[in-house]
């Protein structure tokens, strides 16, 4: 499970365009989204840096989010 932060998603056709971009590199991702706090979570078992780079090629550079509590 990876969570990032997307500063530019903004809006809901940020967050298709992003769904989208992960969706393409893996059709099994579940994605969860907290667009107010420009969140997102994805289940998926494609390593952190190929997600960074796909949501960096679709426009929208993300920053990895620990989960430290």
């Amino acid at each position: 499970m990876h969570r990032f932060h997307i500063s530019g998603m903004t809006c809901g056709g940020c967050l298709g365009a992003v769904t989208k971009a992960i969706l393409k590199l893996d059709p099994q991702a579940r994605i969860e989204s907290n667009l107010e706090k420009r969140t997102i979570t994805v289940a998926t078992d494609k390593a952190e840096a190929s997600l960074l780079a796909t949501l960096e090629n679709a426009g929208y550079p993300a920053q990895a989010v620990s989960d430290a509590r």
